[in-house]
């Protein structure tokens, strides 16, 4: 071949084209995208540049260097934005930045800490798409707790159509080697941290995954007393080498440990966080590892805010004589058995303790919560008395204390089975719930043909509700979820699948939602409902959040409205009325603290222990006078200073979205800017093209034939909002194969320059890669495009993308003179200074970024101020030096 020299482009037959950077005796060290290869001298094929091609008039034809650089441009916005993943919903501009934030770098590593409602599986298939239509994941794994299991598993296929299986331990045999056979795997954590019959090592040696997500993953928790199951699950995998990159989901990731936090974030960088050092001392690498996002930052395209805060309604209500009557019953029970408990050992009072802050917490619920409690614990009373009398003439011969033990184990107080009875007469004598009759009043008045969602903790409270809504209403404007999945009305009992449930509620099929905590969280319920109400109220605050959030999330078009239901007079009220004031102080605290203040108490009460609030709901001890001494003193820490300042340093120290920084930079394209070039390469590959309002049809091009390439494909669309059961075959973006064999002929195209008809001004494409090849990333290759009219534009990858789909190849030969040797050079050298000082402006993340100059399109009628450009003697008769 040719005499080859350094900086020379130049195509091999498996690599592609490449750039020489090294010629031997017999080989040439080339750069091929980020890899620098070397390669036989007689493997290589000499590709004339673009200035050459346009100094000697050897012009490509124009609709194949218009798909070229259509494709070149494709790659390079998709491979640092996800842009054209198939995902069959809208994207925003929060979730393309940290799409981007986390493929700009691999192996990536990241805590994703974005507010409830943000589209956290969004994200993550966002991220996936250009990772796996580059292959850099061909092998994943996904770990989220068991409830979530099939979410992940339902949406990827849904919104992506990425298909996951499940890990199910039955598989997990060293025969059946479930790891070799699945490669994309979603796995409960609850499942996988329980190491049986082998389970860890067999994980240990498998291939390793190329990336794992763990949703919750707050659930790894490592404080210094010791680490969960699940951390150390995950920390052997990351010891081992069993993952390339991590990316962790959690909307609460300091759960008010700051060792455990910092084991969090050692998991994805163990060189960098040290649980063993103050995290003070590491706050400066917050930023390369944490992304927050909240709510009062997304905006749509436009910039335009996602979410306006809920209106939270209190409705107060009082108990009728018999239910008083039952419940001033129900706390001296409650407060005998908390006296009876100072006189057991400590493990038996502790046990007799919760049960009866269970039966608190019930009773707050609803009366028939805490009847059907009470019936339930007679029926075992009653059982275990059987038990122990039989337990009692083994122990006939030992010491009479130690029977007095066996039978301690089984009472809450002396005489409880007679007060056991005394409650159920009076909660009998209860015809209704005057919390019932207000909801429903509610329902007539306020709330009136509007759909609504009901949250309580309890199944017993659900069926009340559930059987005055149907009686009212009728049975098919009511539906429910809860952990089973069933309930029992009246004897009878109905199925009720908690993802049917949920799509009926959307659907407007039922006007009605009941759910328990079982769908209150991984859930989206926002479609056709913006009123919830809190039949109950969780002790944790937590739990509100959690559950305002499956209305409050994006999507929802209208101002979520929430009605909390209280009784004042009861303690649990008297204790939400003081805990509301302690929220709101804590509000203004951040509010003072934060220069840029958000909704941040999710953080502030996922620092709280989990047990303080057992223990302030449990005051029937405290006297009324000194009810809001003994609160202040109980709740010192939540909120506190040292928790207030480890929020501020958290948020002040993450990544997030800012649209008045990225608006400029978030590409305005989107799947049906692909449309073009799609069709140009069916036109060069000889093939029609039919569109109608289903989309288009046309026979498939040999050369992109292959394993799952059908031969003739119809109604194919670049529509995201496409419904329908086979919508997601149909809809085109990259990661189909059509569109990734498109992009692969069309990459390989030779063309280098052209004449366009419809050209206004010379536009030069420069390429841009990273001299240095020691970091991996996916974005191998950026191109920009200098346009020189009037006014020199710089076009990023999109506005390149953007304006080529608009011009048109000529059917046949352009009629046009070869522009001068002193024209085309003052072009160049001008378009060179142009694109050297374009690259600090293209938010690249090269170290050492090189431009190339790999398309020239010529007008074919130079402007006047074209054939008028200031010679640059200098540069006559020398090719353009890269920039």
């Amino acid at each position: 071949m040719t005499l080859l020299t350094a900086n020379q482009q130049v195509r091999h037959p498996k690599h592609g084209q490449g750039r020489v950077e090294f010629v031997k005796t017999q080989s040439a060290i080339v750069r091929f995208g980020e890899q620098l290869l070397e390669v036989l001298l007689s493997e290589l094929e000499l590709v004339t540049g673009a200035v050459e091609a346009i100094r000697s008039g050897l012009f490509s034809q124009a609709n194949e260097l218009l798909a070229k650089v259509q494709a070149y441009a494709i790659v390079s916005v998709n491979d640092t934005w996800g842009l054209f993943s198939r995902s069959r919903v809208a994207l925003l501009p929060h979730q393309l930045w940290v799409c981007r934030q986390v493929i700009s770098r691999w192996p990536s590593h990241w805590l994703i800490a974005d507010d409830v409602g943000l589209g956290k599986t969004v994200e993550a298939g966002l991220v996936l798409w250009p990772l796996l239509s580059r292959k850099r994941v061909q092998r994943l794994l996904i770990i989220c707790p068991a409830a979530l299991v099939e979410q992940w598993q339902s949406r990827l296929n849904k919104m992506f159509d990425i298909r996951v299986h499940e890990y199910y331990p039955e598989g997990d045999t060293a025969k059946k080697e479930f790891w070799r056979t699945h490669p994309f795997v979603v796995a409960s954590l609850q499942t996988l941290r329980d190491d049986r019959k082998g389970r860890h090592q067999r994980m240990l040696e498998a291939d390793q995954w190329d990336l794992v997500v763990i949703d919750e993953a707050h659930h790894l928790y490592a404080p210094e007393s010791g680490s969960t199951l699940g951390y150390q699950l995950v920390e052997k995998l990351r010891a081992a080498g069993k993952f390339r990159s991590l990316l962790l989901f959690s909307g609460t990731p300091h759960r008010g440990n700051d060792h455990a936090f910092l084991a969090l974030l050692r998991l994805l960088d163990p060189e960098v966080f040290d649980p063993r050092k103050s995290l003070e001392s590491q706050l400066q690498h917050l930023p390369n590892v944490l992304i927050r996002n909240n709510k009062q930052q997304v905006t749509d395209l436009l910039g335009k805010p996602l979410f306006t805060p809920p209106v939270v309604q209190n409705l107060t209500y009082t108990y009728s004589e018999t239910e008083q009557a039952f419940y001033d019953l129900l706390t001296d029970f409650i407060l005998t058995g908390q006296a009876y408990a100072g006189t057991l050992s400590a493990q038996t009072e502790q046990s007799v303790r919760l049960v009866l802050i269970a039966m608190q917490k019930l009773a707050s619920s609803s009366v028939a919560a805490i009847h059907s409690a009470l019936v339930r614990r007679l029926k075992v009373m009653d059982q275990q008395q059987r038990r122990l009398t039989e337990a009692l003439q083994q122990f006939r011969t030992e010491e009479d204390d130690e029977a007095d033990a066996i039978s301690g184990l089984f009472n809450l107080m002396s005489d409880e089975p007679a007060r056991l009875e005394e409650l159920l007469v009076a909660a009998q004598a209860i015809s209704s719930e005057t919390k019932i009759v207000r909801i429903l009043e509610t329902l007539e008045h306020q709330f009136a043909d509007r759909s609504v969602l009901f949250f309580t903790e309890y199944k017993a409270t659900q069926t009340l509700l559930y059987e005055a809504l149907t009686r009212l209403y009728g049975k098919k404007t009511v539906d429910f979820i809860n952990g089973d999945n069933r309930l029992t009305v009246a004897g009878t009992i109905i199925d009720s699948d908690r993802e049917d449930a949920a799509e009926r509620f959307n659907a407007g099929e039922v006007r009605f939602l009941i759910s328990t905590e079982a769908g209150g969280e991984g859930i989206d319920l926002q479609k056709s409902c913006h009123t919830l109400i809190h039949v109950d109220l969780p002790w944790n605050p937590m739990r509100l959040h959690q559950r305002v959030g499956r209305l409050n999330r994006y999507g929802q078009t209208r101002q979520v409205e929430v009605l909390m239901l209280r009784n004042p007079d009861t303690v649990e009220g008297r204790i939400w009325s003081l805990l509301n004031e302690k929220l709101e102080r804590i509000r203004t605290a951040l509010n003072s603290v934060m220069d840029d203040p958000e909704d941040l108490l999710q953080l502030v009460l996922g620092m709280s222990d989990p047990g303080i609030f057992n223990t302030i709901f449990d005051v029937g001890h405290v006297p009324r006078e000194r009810l809001n001494e003994w609160f202040d003193a109980e709740t010192s820490q939540i909120g506190g200073e040292d928790i207030l300042t480890a929020v501020k340093n958290l948020v002040g120290h993450s990544a997030r979205f800012d649209y008045a920084d990225v608006s400029g930079r978030i590409p305005k394209l989107d799947l049906p800017d692909l449309e073009p070039f799609f069709r140009r390469m069916l036109s060069l590959n000889r093939r029609q093209v039919r569109k109608d309002e289903a989309g288009l049809s046309f026979k498939t091009p040999e050369a992109w034939a292959g394993i799952g390439v059908l031969p003739e494909y119809q109604s194919m669309t670049f529509n995201r909002s496409l419904q329908g059961k086979d919508a997601g075959g149909r809809i085109l973006g990259v990661g189909h194969k059509l569109i990734d064999r498109a992009l692969e002929q069309a990459t390989a195209l030779n063309g280098q320059a052209c004449v366009l008809p419809h050209l206004k001004h010379p536009l030069l494409v420069y390429e841009v890669t990273d001299e240095l090849t020691d970091q991996e990333r996916l974005a191998r290759r950026v191109v920009f495009g200098v346009e020189l009219g009037h006014v020199v534009r710089i076009l990023k990858d999109w506005e390149l993308l953007a304006a080529l789909n608009t011009q048109k190849g000529p059917h046949g030969p352009v009629p046009a003179t070869v522009p001068t040797t002193a024209t085309v050079d003052a072009a160049l050298a001008q378009a060179r200074l142009e694109a050297q000082a374009a690259l600090t402006g293209l938010d690249l993340d090269f170290r050492l970024p090189r431009a190339d100059l790999v398309a020239i399109f010529w007008p074919a009628e130079p402007s006047e101020r074209l054939l008028n450009l200031p010679t640059q003697q200098q540069n006559a008769g020398q090719a353009p030096s890269p920039v």
